[in-house]
């Protein structure tokens, strides 16, 4: 790779790839292969002491999951990169070098479901806590922070609704709290929003939506911008001060700006386990080489299918943020000038009954747990994956029980919507 700045479709393709120097081979390889051979003893103990950079074993490091670090790294403008087994996998793995117990976050109440759950269900197994905060109260956020808390959460284009995060606003509240902000980026993608830019400390993505694109495989990814001094406060002492889960090495006197990055190979993938698989990898490769000509297809369907919803006599409202009527269009040109993204949900005016006939009526729109494929998908969240949230819960996190989410994939928009058009009038 040229030392020129590249753009975004480049680095999509080049990124971390270069022709295998044992074969030629230009894509990368799958390196199906548990461990490696070290040179000598000498080179063992370098590996293992983090006085050399390479490969050990494929629960911490392996060539073709590196390869995909380094490309996400790269398109999320971030220092570094560390993947794992799946998104949920990837908010333990932001978390856990900041956390102990005690201690809490301040996340949005705008949160894919299991995300909630997670934060508020499992966490308490750790002792962590979260308080859960409509982001668009600047004063209840900062309200919500105390001396336990140890990061700001959030997600740039929150799923279900695709309500948009004023992310600088969020990011001064982080710094003058002195806490970093992770930001979940897997609805918008690096290509509508770089959230680092935007002041975000760690960002965090669910490589199975569409930066792979495809529906094939799980993964995840935690980006480190590199810039948040660890050392400033006595907050994070996992990174500050000496290790005893590694021999007593100081992370961030040792690594500087990858410190979060050495720390969640070393430690997070070595003790947690929480590994992608070489094959994984390849497949999210292969996917991020065409998410810019995807995403253009995605957006321009979603604007087109969400006016004409809009318009229909069945549908009470539609949440897509690219609509002139919807309140988070001024945030548009400062978080992702590129577009609104192509998930939002639309309300039916005959509730929850309407919800599930329409969802079941639909035939070229997969019902599915899933979002961000190059297909169409479908889901009734209030049913299925906010159905362990109460009402409240539900309403506040977009997903009122006369909410239906829709993904909007890349197919023919006429046929998108004549199957919608047929879908709502069998529902009633």
């Amino acid at each position: 790779m040229t030392d020129t700045p590249q753009g975004f479709e480049t680095l999509a393709i080049h990124a971390g790839a270069e022709p295998d120097p044992a074969t030629g081979a230009r894509q990368v390889p799958i390196y199906q292969t548990t461990a490696y051979v070290f040179r000598d003893a000498d080179h063992a103990a370098a590996l293992f002491g983090l006085q050399e950079v390479g490969y050990i074993y494929s629960r911490l490091t392996n060539p073709t999951i590196a390869a995909l670090q380094t490309r996400i790294a790269a398109l999320e403008g971030g220092a570094g990169a560390v993947c794992c087994s799946s998104g949920h996998a990837a908010q333990i793995m932001a978390l856990f070098p900041l956390m102990a117990p005690g201690r809490n976050i301040v996340a949005s109440t705008r949160l894919y479901g299991g995300t909630i759950t997670q934060f508020s269900q499992t966490f308490k197994r750790f002792g962590w806590s979260c308080t859960f905060v409509d982001f668009d109260d600047l004063d209840a956020v900062k309200a919500a922070i105390d001396d336990d808390t140890r990061a700001i959460f959030c997600e740039t284009i929150a799923n279900p609704g695709g309500y948009i995060t004023d992310l600088d606003a969020i990011a001064a509240i982080a710094n003058e709290a002195g806490i970093p902000l992770i930001v979940d980026n897997t609805t918008a993608t690096p290509y509508l929003c770089r959230p680092i830019e935007h002041g975000a400390t760690l960002v965090v993505h669910s490589l199975t939506k569409y930066m792979t694109g495809n529906g094939t495989v799980t993964g995840g990814v935690v980006v480190d911008s590199g810039k948040f001094d660890w050392s400033a406060s006595d907050k994070f002492p996992s990174l500050s001060k000496p290790e005893p889960a590694y021999h007593g090495l100081v992370f961030q006197e040792t690594f500087g700006p990858a410190a979060f990055t050495f720390h969640s190979i070393a430690i997070g993938l070595r003790d947690l386990g929480m590994t992608m698989n070489p094959q994984g990898a390849h497949y999210t490769l292969m996917g991020i080489e065409t998410l810019p000509l995807r995403m253009e297809k995605h957006i321009a369907n979603a604007k087109e299918i969400a006016v004409w919803l809009e318009g229909h006599d069945a549908v009470e409202s539609v949440t897509y943020a690219g609509l002139d009527s919807s309140p988070y269009k001024a945030r548009i040109p400062q978080i992702c000038p590129k577009g609104a993204g192509a998930l939002f949900t639309i309300q039916l005016k005959g509730g929850y009954e309407a919800c599930t006939k329409f969802v079941a009526g639909l035939n070229l729109f997969s019902h599915v747990a899933n979002l961000g494929d190059a297909r169409s998908l479908v889901i009734h969240p209030a049913s299925t994956t906010h159905r362990q949230l109460t009402e409240q819960q539900q309403i506040a996190a977009g997903a009122a029980p006369n909410t239906v989410r829709l993904s909007i994939g890349i197919e023919s928009a006429a046929d998108l919507i004549a199957d919608l058009d047929q879908a709502l009038k069998a529902a009633g």
